[in-house]
């Protein structure tokens, strides 16, 4: 269930005009047509876009008054991380391993060296 959430989370952030909404509202809450402005796209297709981030869990709406509000469900980017995390710990534990023979064939090469030098 979890890999579901996470996979509709990535998708909905393949976009670049979703990704900017998202930085958008980590400002602040917006209204669709606030969010909108900056872009050369219908109400709709801003609509759309928001829903897609509504679908992921990354975005809500609210009503406020008249105003209905996007808000950003910042929470929804610790399960992002902790999946990135996973990974990032993985790929230096292979990076320290890999170290550590680097190092131990540095010193078996000075080592030989230092005989054949004392052979000759």
């Amino acid at each position: 269930m979890a890999d579901d959430r996470l996979s509709l989370v990535f998708s909905a952030l393949a976009d670049p005009t979703r990704r900017d909404i998202v930085a958008r509202l980590a400002a602040g809450d917006a209204t669709v047509n606030e969010l909108a402005e900056p872009y050369d796209v219908s109400l709709q297709a801003v609509s759309k876009h928001i829903k897609v981030l509504q679908d992921a869990g990354l975005v809500t709406r609210s009503r406020v008054a008249q105003r209905r509000p996007c808000h950003l469900e910042a929470e929804v980017f610790d399960l992002m991380t902790k999946w990135i995390e996973r990974y990032r710990r993985e790929a230096e534990d292979r990076f320290r391993r890999l170290d550590a023979l680097l190092e131990q064939m540095d010193e078996q090469s000075t080592t030989d060296t230092a005989t054949k030098e004392a052979a000759s």
